[in-house]
């Protein structure tokens, strides 16, 4: 594959914004972070099963309607580089979480060490995956753990064009609110577009100080067409 070019401006980006977003929402949106021509090369990969551990058909085991397949080691150069890159960020939110939260949990600087660390848990395999879903297709609220040591955000890629590859298929984040009705968001993604989520749950500030807002994620039905989405997970699996 080409290599990708990640945008200059993911650096320079206002990191302190997007950890208020992520505060507040459970979700902060990225921009764009590939073009078409690199999203079509990310698609190209779901028909090469050398690419790829394990497929998973979501009716199978009642997770929704679609499939995806979870990415081998060594992973896709492009895949890698995504991973690596938005990891560094990162980390320093999930640490001001866990903080907040008052959890134990070390997120080293470079994900080579996190990912020592998911190793020494037993955690070994890796967890990015490529998602297609067709017409009525949907996936079903959860959470993506895979085992003990979990990075506190994840990552979603758009790799369709939305309005003329597909229609439908928002990605949906529900938060569960103590002794309140569930708080649900549907967010938009245009092709290439990256939105960072949370994995599990987000510190809200209450009467007693921070408390954990269990957050889940899906995906709503799709309409019309079909939809390609990278998922980048930062923890290994069991």
């Amino acid at each position: 594959m080409e290599p990708i070019a990640i945008p200059a401006y993911l650096q320079g980006m206002n990191w302190p914004e997007v950890t208020e977003q992520l505060s507040a929402y459970g979700y902060a949106r990225l921009g764009t972070l590939l073009t078409r021509e690199e999203c079509e090369q990310l698609r190209s990969l779901y028909d090469e099963p050398d690419h790829f551990r394990s497929r998973i058909n979501m009716a199978r085991y009642r997770f929704g309607q679609g499939e995806y397949q979870y990415f081998a080691y060594p992973l896709p150069t492009p895949v890698e580089k995504l991973r690596t890159t938005l990891y560094a960020p990162l980390a320093p939110i999930a640490r001001q979480w866990m903080q907040a939260l008052k959890l134990p949990a070390e997120f080293p600087e470079q994900h080579a060490s996190f990912i020592e660390a998911c190793n020494a848990t037993g955690q070994l395999r890796p967890t990015p995956l490529l998602l297609r879903y067709g017409a009525r297709d949907f996936n079903c609220l959860h959470q993506d753990l895979y085992g003990d040591t979990v990075f506190p955000f994840q990552v979603i890629i758009c790799l369709s064009e939305n309005g003329r590859e597909f229609t439908g298929g928002e990605l949906l984040l529900v938060e569960q609110r103590p002794r309140a009705q569930s708080v649900g968001h549907a967010i938009t993604l245009s092709q290439g577009e990256a939105v960072v989520i949370s994995t599990r749950y987000r510190p809200a500030d209450g009467k007693g100080g921070y408390y954990r807002a269990v957050m889940r994620h899906g995906v709503s039905p799709i309409l019309s067409g079909e939809r390609f989405t990278l998922g980048i997970v930062f923890h290994d699996a069991k």
